[in-house]
């Protein structure tokens, strides 16, 4: 244990002199009705001019992926169920159900796609994900409504050098959780990633890791730059699971939190407590600091914890007055999605976007369908009218047949107090029978669609937006508008799916036909009459045979 200490000494201040950092944090807050969301950051700060040749925090192979397809910025996401934005407001950081996966490649890269290829098969295999089915029929170049978060070169055409893609259908397990937290610097050993365990991980009704690469500034003149790795995980407990709305980390993870991890040079625990006339808890043990959000004109009250130890640790939180009535106000752009139509032949898709906010917003709508579902621009209406001035701009490049995806793309101005219906016709396609999966007659899943708007408050947020690297510098920050990206819920239509079961009904009809028959033309061709001699001995068998013969007679 004593050489264990003294090599985690040394080992600190070696990654402090190279210029490593690592931080964890996390963040907790009460989602009404009766939901609890925890928000997992462990944000690596790598030197600029670190080549990953020999990495001290950072995950080299991540790093090495970066590198070798020159990729600037980086953001993967597998999500498992349905952030309900009606409800619960913003998450900190949103994403869409299934995986999700987009980057901007460096303005050197010449073929962008074959990059893109590379680079989607190569994290198939990190992250044990099917991200290997990424093709050119199921990926677009967004126009506007995403843009780099990082640190960008002025003057420079970002957007051509940008690749999104999502599989919808993709499921979330272990086998994707354990080599994501083997990229952290304590892995599940130590630290806050000690929490993460599959088993309870996997219990709740929603949950989202993510990995997000970016070029960070190091100064104002942005001269030299970091690359910042931070992976994320998002979760959302029922109270109807944990049987009590009283919550603690032993019945969140089934463990308390053991310390800090020894290599991170701040570990902080975020709690929301603020309380209105309905409800009211109380943390044990008390917190460090009490901290006072006035961001976007909203107040909130956080409790902070600072882990600095490796004691064990468990953190209750009891309600001192037991209703469930929470106070449910909207956020300011809440947004729904559903399909519509019957039959075979012909559907829609309907995209609904209320502004409750006072002021007008104007937001950016992307809609990605695969190939297999046309959808007719000319079918397109807003509020039921074929053309509105609430259309600022648009783009649409049509699919094309197993080769490349329906992409529009709609700017549109939200009237304040209203609600937009947007609705675009599709026709169902008829595939080959080989392009059907297992359980075709399941339904085919159509992704979510990309909503991006500049929110002119963050008032009524459920979460705050943590960066990791200054928090508590942004606490009290105010600006004219907030950049978010928004997924809607996904949807799922039925195609033309042929019999599958018609080829099994004809082979087992067959096979029985053909063995009636076979019998009896084998027991004729192939077995010879013999007639017996007068007194030849009869079997015992024979004798049995006769006795009930005459008995019958």
């Amino acid at each position: 244990m004593f050489k264990s200490g003294i090599f985690n000494i040394f080992l600190t201040l070696l990654i402090q002199i190279k210029g490593d950092d690592f931080k964890e944090e996390i963040f907790i807050k009460p989602l009404p009705p009766s939901h609890l969301y925890v928000d997992f950051h462990f944000i690596t700060l790598v030197n600029g001019e670190e080549s990953f040749e020999h990495s001290y925090l950072a995950p080299r192979s991540l790093g090495e992926i970066m590198s070798r397809y020159q990729v600037d910025e980086l953001h993967l996401t597998l999500t498992e169920g349905q952030w309900k934005h009606n409800q619960w407001g913003y998450p900190v950081l949103d994403a869409a159900p299934g995986a999700e996966l987009y980057a901007w490649f460096n303005t050197d890269v010449i073929d962008v796609d074959i990059q893109w290829k590379k680079l989607s098969s190569t994290l198939s295999g990190l992250f044990c994900a099917s991200l290997n089915f990424i093709e050119t029929f199921n990926t677009i170049t967004p126009k506007m409504s995403l843009w780099p978060t990082g640190a960008q070169k002025p003057k420079q055409n970002y957007t051509s050098q940008l690749r999104y893609a999502s599989l919808p259908r993709e499921i979330v397990c272990t086998e994707n959780l354990t080599p994501w937290k083997k990229l952290l610097p304590c892995e599940s050993t130590h630290g806050f990633s000690s929490l993460l365990n599959s088993r309870m991980i996997h219990n709740t009704n929603y949950h989202s890791i993510g990995v997000h690469v970016r070029r960070m500034c190091v100064d104002n003149n942005c001269l030299e730059t970091n690359l910042e790795i931070k992976q994320t995980v998002a979760l959302v407990y029922d109270f109807k699971i944990i049987n009590s709305m009283d919550w603690s980390f032993r019945k969140l993870f089934g463990q308390g939190l053991p310390g800090a991890c020894p290599l991170s040079s701040s570990s902080k625990i975020y709690v929301d407590t603020t309380s209105n006339s309905t409800y009211r808890f109380k943390l044990t043990p008390e917190p460090n600091l009490i901290l006072l959000s006035q961001r976007g004109g909203s107040e909130t009250e956080l409790a902070v914890y600072n882990i600095n130890n490796s004691i064990m640790m468990n953190i209750v939180a009891k309600y001192e007055t037991k209703s469930k009535l929470f106070v449910n106000i909207p956020p300011p752009l809440s947004f729904t999605r559903y399909v519509l139509g019957y039959g075979k032949e012909f559907g829609g898709i309907v995209t609904e976007l209320t502004n409750n906010y006072w002021a007008p917003i104007d937001v950016v709508l992307l809609e990605n369908a695969p190939w297999w579902l046309p959808i007719q621009l000319s079918s397109l209406r807003v509020n039921g009218e074929a053309e509105s001035k609430l259309i600022l701009s648009q783009y649409y490049s049509p699919g094309r047949s197993r080769q490349k995806p329906y992409h529009l793309e709609l700017l549109l101005h939200l009237p304040p107090k209203s609600t937009t219906t947007l609705t675009i016709d599709f026709e169902f396609v008829f595939l080959k029978w080989q392009e059907y999966p297992p359980d075709a007659n399941h339904g085919f899943y159509i992704g979510s669609a990309l909503i991006s708007a500049n929110l002119p408050t963050a008032k009524n947020y459920t979460s705050l937006p943590i960066t990791g690297n200054t928090f508590d510098s942004i606490v009290n920050a105010s600006k004219p508008w907030y950049p978010m990206v928004f997924r809607t819920n996904g949807a799922m239509v039925s195609l033309p799916t042929p019999d599958f079961s018609m080829p099994y009904n004809v082979i087992c009809l067959a096979c029985t036909v053909v063995a009636l028959a076979f019998g009896p033309l084998n027991n004729i061709c192939t077995k010879e009459l013999v007639l017996k001699a007068p007194g030849t001995s009869i079997s015992l068998r024979q004798k049995i045979l006769n006795m009930f013969k005459k008995k019958k007679d």
